[in-house]
C-alpha cells in the first residue's frame, strides 16, 4: 500500500489546490476517465477481494517493488525523539505502529538507525507480513509483525488502549475504500496515547497517478482502480482535517507537497503531489 517513488532527494514545497493550474490535456484526460466509470457489481467485487489483490500483488513482486524509505526521519523528525541524552537504556523506548508496512520498506531503515523505539507494524497481507518476518533484519526484541485490516478492531485487539506513542500511515490509506477512512481514524485513535501523535503521508488530489488513470478505472469520485485490482484514494486538505477532528487530533500540519518527475529517456516531466500531515491526540480523543 505504497508509492514507488524514490523520494531521496524531495524537498517540501507547498501547493494550494485551488490555485494549481492544469493543462488542457490534463483536464482532458480526467474528463474522459468519466465516459466508463466502473460498473457497481465489479466495485463491490474489488472490496470483496481486497486482501486476496494485495496478496497477489506480493506474490508477483515479493520485496522487488518497493524501494526502501531512508526519507522518513527527515521528513517526520518525530520518529528521531529526544536526542539530549547520549544513553539510550536512560531514555524511555517508545511504541510506534506501522500500518500498511508492506514488505518493510519504512520499517528496517528505520531499523537501521537504531532509534529508541519499539515497532510494530501491521498489513492487510499474510503474505507482506511474512515477506516483513523473512527479513534478516527482523528481531522481535526490536519490532513485532502481525496481519491486521486496520477497519476492524484487530488493531485493539492486538495492542491494548492507548498503547502506542507514534502511529505513521504512509501511501495506506489510499488504498481503503474511502467510506471506511473514518473508522480507521476511529481505530487508530483508540490505541494511540493521549499526547502521541500521527504521522500521514499519501496521494493528493491531481496527482500525476490519478490524471493518468483512463477509462474504465474510476470507481467514484478521486477513487480508482489499477489493473492489479488494488486501489487507490486522492486526498485534499480538507479530508484529513475532517478525519482528524472527528476523533479529536488537532492538526500541526496538513499541507499538499510537490516535487517534478523527469526522465527524459521516457519523455516524462510530471508533477506529484502529495498529502502530508501530522496529527496529535488530545487528552479527551
Amino acid at each position: 500500500m505504497e508509492s514507488n517513488e524514490n523520494e531521496d532527494s524531495f524537498q517540501n514545497i507547498s501547493v494550494d489546490l485551488n490555485e494549481l493550474k492544469l493543462s488542457e490535456k490534463d483536464v482532458h484526460s480526467l474528463e474522459k476517465q468519466n465516459s466508463r466509470i466502473v460498473a457497481e457489481f465489479k466495485a463491490n467485487k474489488l472490496e470483496a477481494e481486497a486482501r486476496k489483490n494485495w496478496d497477489l500483488f506480493y506474490k508477483r513482486n515479493e520485496t522487488k517493488f518497493f524501494k526502501d524509505r531512508h526519507w522518513t526521519t527527515r521528513e517526520f523528525q518525530e520518529l528521531i525523539g529526544d536526542s539530549s541524552s547520549q544513553d539510550q537504556e536512560i531514555r524511555e523506548k517508545r511504541t510506534l505502529l506501522e500500518v500498511g508496512c508492506g514488505v518493510g520498506n519504512f520499517v528496517f531503515p528505520l531499523l537501521e538507525e537504531n532509534l529508541n523505539l519499539f515497532i510494530y507494524c501491521c498489513d492487510f497481507s499474510a503474505r507482506g507480513v511474512q515477506f516483513v518476518k523473512d527479513n534478516p533484519l527482523y528481531n522481535e526484541s526490536k519490532v513485532k509483525a502481525f496481519e491486521c485490516d486496520i477497519t476492524t478492531d484487530r488493531l485493539l485487539e492486538e495492542l491494548g488502549e492507548s498503547s502506542i506513542d507514534i502511529i505513521s500511515m504512509v501511501f495506506v490509506l489510499s488504498a481503503i475504500h474511502p467510506d471506511k477512512h473514518q473508522t480507521v481514524f476511529d481505530n487508530l485513535a483508540r490505541v494511540l496515547k493521549p499526547g502521541g501523535i500521527l504521522l500521514f503521508r499519501d496521494y493528493a488530489l491531481f496527482d500525476m497517478t490519478m490524471i493518468r488513470f483512463g477509462p474504465g478505472s474510476k470507481i467514484a469520485d478521486r477513487f480508482y482502480t489499477r489493473q492489479d485490482g488494488t486501489r487507490t484514494f486522492f486526498f485534499t486538505p480538507e479530508d484529513t482535517a475532517d478525519l482528524g477532528a472527528n476523533v479529536g487530533f488537532s492538526l500541526t500540519e496538513n499541507q499538499v507537497v510537490k516535487r517534478k518527475t523527469i526522465n527524459k529517456k521516457e519523455g516524462v516531466d510530471a508533477l506529484r503531489l502529495f498529502l502530508q500531515a501530522k496529527f496529535i491526540k488530545g487528552n479527551e480523543s
